[in-house]
């Protein structure tokens, strides 16, 4: 190989002011040079879009550092090593990684902690299914949700990587699942394919009153990935001690303003008061310690094929900006992945 790799990257070029535009993405090139010692090179195969990426186009606190003009939008990746100065790592071993919007990066060969098996389930649920948006499914259920056997679970965005491994979790643990999902053709999934025992719809004009004759006993558990109108739907409903994890927000994550109409934070509070709700806010590290037994069951539900899941492919690094703003308007159907290399 050459003293050095030709290296394309997309870089945040511009803060978004709402949606993503593709004026706030460029597509980069430059010169990596190989790896020093304890370093791998790595291709980056396939990469993980995911919601929680616009909260980092913009400034200000959040739970991970925001990105700044100029820098390579992180995410996690399908790689494989290419050049190798660490004694653990061998050129065409597979490995998830954190490789970001490029081709190829350099990486320290201590921070690559998971390797991948190509012959016992597809590389790309390492993205999905089986990484980080399966571990916050598990986690949040495992250790805020809590469904019982009998229980009513609702859970938002439920065609998506996270909400239809809830929903499927909640099944094997014996709950009843209503899930929320956008258009006719997720809500057959939900119900046809992935078993739920009531899939609607949030765009019917009747959601709300829906909502309300699904769940003739409360609702236990509502699994949070959407707020907005859902949540207004899904507030009332709750039963005294229900828990609802907090996992994401993503009609909001555009948002240049406060919502419009009446101030709904009282009424919120009121309810988490005097019907004694669990409101809990969470990111799949807060629970890392679970990381070991999400692999070992997880892995055995796939296996079994008691866990089922959708991909959806767009392709070339290129076209990882629209993709990306695709998915923030739920254009996605499943986990969202771009294939870099062909």
């Amino acid at each position: 190989m050459s003293q050095a790799v030709r290296n394309r990257r997309i870089v945040l070029a511009a803060r978004p002011r709402g949606e993503p535009v593709d004026g706030d993405f460029r597509l980069d090139d430059e010169v990596l040079p190989l790896p020093r010692k304890g370093q791998v090179l790595l291709r980056n195969h396939w990469l993980s879009l995911d919601p929680y990426m616009r909260g980092r186009m913009n400034a200000g606190r959040s739970y991970v550092r925001p990105l700044e003009i100029g820098d390579t939008l992180g995410g996690a990746t399908v790689a494989q090593v290419v050049e190798s100065m660490h004694p653990e790592w061998a050129p065409g071993d597979w490995v998830l990684a954190y490789g970001g919007w490029q081709d190829y990066v350099v990486a320290e060969g201590d921070t690559l902690t998971r390797r991948l098996d190509p012959t016992t389930l597809p590389l790309t649920t390492a993205l999905g299914v089986y990484g980080m948006p399966g571990f916050t499914a598990y986690a949040g259920l495992h250790e805020i949700g809590r469904p019982k056997p009998g229980e009513t679970l609702v859970v938002a965005a439920a065609s998506g990587p996270v909400g239809a491994t809830v929903g499927q979790i909640a099944k094997l643990r014996g709950a009843r699942v209503v899930g929320i999902a956008g258009g006719e053709r997720k809500v057959a999934h939900l119900r046809d394919e992935l078993g739920f025992d009531v899939a609607l719809d949030h765009r019917a004009p009747d959601f709300a009153a829906q909502l309300a004759a699904a769940v003739p006993d409360g609702i236990d558990v509502y699994f949070e990935n959407v707020g907005g109108k859902v949540f207004e739907a899904v507030l009332p409903l709750l039963n005294d001690f229900a828990r609802v994890p907090v996992c994401g927000l993503v009609a909001h994550y555009n948002d240049t303003a406060p919502p419009p109409g009446p101030d709904r934070l009282p009424q919120a509070m009121g309810l988490i008061l005097s019907r004694h709700l669990t409101v809990r806010g969470f990111i799949q590290s807060d629970f890392i310690g679970l990381y070991p037994e999400f692999l070992r069951e997880m892995g055995a539900w796939l296996r079994e094929d008691r866990i089922l899941y959708r991909e959806d492919v767009v392709d070339g690094l290129e076209h990882a900006p629209q993709g990306l703003i695709g998915l923030l308007r739920g254009d996605n159907f499943g986990k969202r992945l771009v294939r870099i290399v062909p």
